[in-house]
This record gives structure tokens, sequence and C-alpha cells, in this order.
């Protein structure tokens, strides 16, 4: 049992994280909820009906986000406060015979069911349900439930496998498991990043070199421009279970590339994929994926030692971490990330805006940025004009009518 300064300081530094959730939670909610009026500049690259449903759209993808969110939260403050953690610890202990490993194994199993099964309804409503009302989706439901089961029994593989390795980190090094544990992270992180796009994405779509030869050519035009090696730009398989168009750049090293959903080149303009290549070769150029990673780097090793710090307050100078430790461990990352949604979010807007400058730069074509942010907003739903909050916390990109202006601004140079 810890001691009393050391629950003492437990209590205290739960209390400030979690009343500064709260806050968060309520604003997010609230500026769900009443959004305010749409900024009357938008009106004049989106019509009315457009700008309302995106705002439609977005609603209820948000509502779930956040009710998703404080379910899970008041679940784990009500699964460790009434002691049905360290319950179902001791009834894991009985039905192994008092086995250490066995138990956490079996915890971590039973413990990882209850939270798939409360985020399941949230998942189906926002990734199958509403995408179907709003005519995104191409999946069938059996094709959802495949693509579900097949990224839940991913996920537990993997977290199993870490939770496992953290405890033996916790028996081996008392005092320095922490240091440990954000190595092994930042290396898993690396690593995830160089082999997600060769390993992991061709499970669930598949990939094949652009064919169109305006596509290549222009390629080739931007790489000789930019002074890159351009080893491969892949069409995605999107349309399986999207109508959505997208773009993205990912890996490291050999496994570098940038990826076109097929909507995107069936339903946009050259001149707007053009735009769209441009802006991920930029991302490219200005090795973004990696200072991400160095900053995450970075961000996972306060982390480790917050926490180390943290479970010192919860169980005191102890070499023994029982079981149920992992649901302390879930509850503080739970908190953690939501509480660091918003520095996130801030680097990785500034990189998108430093990526739209430097696209800008390498087509000379401000007039195909400008139809690429309405074309993709309006048939993406997305709300062009979000409240500052919502686009302060929980935007990766900067809004719609903010990179408008952006590039109207640029153009005005």
């Amino acid at each position: 049992m810890p001691c009393d300064t050391s629950h003492s300081c437990f209590k205290k530094v739960s209390g400030i994280l979690l009343a500064l959730t709260g806050v968060f939670a309520l604003l997010y909610l609230w500026f769900t909820l009443f959004p305010g009026e749409i900024t009357p500049e938008a009106y004049q690259y989106f019509r009315g009906e457009e700008l309302e449903r995106g705002r439609s759209y977005v609603l209820a993808l948000r509502l779930v986000y956040i009710s998703s969110f404080i379910v899970k939260l008041v679940f784990l403050l009500w699964f460790l406060g009434s002691g049905r953690a360290e319950a179902l610890a001791a009834r894991c202990f009985a039905l192994t015979r008092m086995r250490v490993w066995p138990t956490r194994i079996l915890f971590f199993l039973v413990f990882w069911l209850i939270l798939q099964l409360l985020s399941l309804p949230f998942s189906l409503f926002a990734n199958y349900y509403w995408q179907h009302h709003w005519g995104f989706s191409t999946q069938t439901l059996i094709s959802w439930w495949q693509d579900y089961f097949l990224s839940s029994g991913l996920s537990l593989v993997l977290t199993l496998a870490g939770v496992l390795l953290l405890f033996a980190a916790m028996e081996l090094w008392p005092r320095r498991w922490w240091f440990a544990g954000a190595v092994f992270s930042v290396f898993w992180l690396f690593l995830q990043v160089f082999l997600w796009p060769v390993v992991i994405s061709p499970l669930f779509n598949q990939f094949a070199p652009v064919q169109e030869i305006a596509v290549v050519e222009m390629v080739e035009e931007l790489s000789t421009k930019t002074g890159l090696v351009i080893d491969e730009v892949l069409v995605m398989d999107a349309s399986r279970r999207t109508t959505a168009s997208n773009a993205y750049f990912t890996g490291l090293g050999s496994t570098k590339r940038i990826v076109l959903y097929d909507n995107l080149l069936k339903d946009f303009s050259p001149a707007e994929v053009k735009a769209v290549v441009a802006h991920e070769m930029a991302h490219w150029q200005h090795g973004h994926v990696f200072k991400g990673m160095l900053w995450g780097s970075l961000g996972t090793f306060f982390l480790w030692a917050v926490f180390y710090l943290f479970l010192g307050c919860a169980f005191g100078k102890q070499g023994f971490y029982p079981p149920h430790t992992v649901v302390i461990i879930v509850l503080f990352l739970l908190v953690v990330n939501f509480l660091a949604s918003p520095v996130e979010n801030y680097f990785s807007r500034q990189m998108e805006r430093e990526a739209d400058r430097t696209a800008v730069m390498l087509t000379a074509d401000i007039p195909a940025a400008l139809s690429l942010q309405v074309n993709l907003a309006v048939k993406n739903r997305g709300d062009v004009s979000p409240p500052p909050f919502l686009e302060w916390f929980a935007y990766s990109h900067p809004s719609t009518l903010n990179r408008i202006k952006a590039f109207k601004k640029l153009g005005n140079n």
C-alpha cells in the first residue's frame, strides 16, 4: 500500500488532471452543441446548404467522440474507485491458482474485452451507420465487421505484448523501468512508421503504382523542382470502403510513399491532383514525418518519466505492481492524450501550413489550391468554419476557410 504522503500526492495530481480534463471536455461538448454562426466570409466560396450539411455531418461525429471519451473516463474511474478492478484481479488470481503471469494475462484479456464492448456502439455508429447515412460508406456490414475484427485482433496482440513487456521491465528494473519503456516506445514508433505501409496497410487495402501518364509526368516535374527522388506514388482502392477523397504521405527510408485515393483521381481535376501531390511532396521535402517523430520521441520520454512518478504516488516504492495497474495505465494515457491534443495538433497545423505554402510555390497555381479546398470540403462534408476552440483543440489541419485565407494572402503578395 502507498504511504500517506504518496497517497496524498496521487490524489492531488489526479484531481488536477481530472479537473482540467473536465473543463476541456465540457468546452468541447458546449462548442459542439452550440458552434455559433458560420463566418460570413465562408459564403463567398460555399452555398448555404453546403455549409449546413457540413456542420450536420460533423455534429454527430463530434458528439460520438466526446461521448465515447466521457464513457471510458467514467468507467475507468468507477472501476478503480469502487474496488472492482482489485476484485477482478483477486478473481483472476484465484482462477490461475496465484500464478502471477497467467493472472496478468487473464486480467488484461477481460479488461480489454470490456473496453472493446464499451467502444463498439460508438464505432459502429460513427464508422458504419453514419457513413452510410451520408452516402460515404460503400462497405457491407459483413465487410465492416471483417475490418473491425482484423484491426481489433492486431490491437489485442500488440497491446498485450506491450503490457507484458512493461510488467517485465518493472520487475527487472524497479527504479529505471520508465527509461526502458521510453526507449522501447521510441524504437517501436520508428519501426511502426517504417513497417506500417508495407505490412499493415496492405491487410486492409490494395495499392498499385499510378498508371495515368499525366500523373506520372506531373510527379516527375515536381520531383525535378524539389530535388527529391520519388520512388513510389501509389493509388489505394479507397472506393471499396468510401466515396470520400484523400491522400497521405507515409513511411521512412525505403518505405516512403505518397498514397492517393482512387476517388481523388476520379473526382478531381488534374490541376487539383497536382496540388495534392505537391502538398504531400512538401511534407517529404521538409522532413515532417521525421520531425514529428523526433518531437514525439521527446514527448514519450517526458510522458514515461511523469508516469513513473504518477505510479509512485499510487503504489509507493514497491517492486511489485498488481495486475490492475493496467487500468491506471489506460486511465493515465486516456487523460494525458486528451490533454495533449492541443499541443500535438498545434505542431501538426504548423506543418500543414508549411506544406501548403511550399506546394503553391511548386505549382504556381493558387486557383487550383483554392478549388481543391472548396471541392474537398463539399465532397467530404467538412465544417469549413468550426468554432475556434474546436479548431485549436482537435484539428490536425487548419480549417478549410483558414487555408483558403492563407492561399488568398499568398496570391496577394
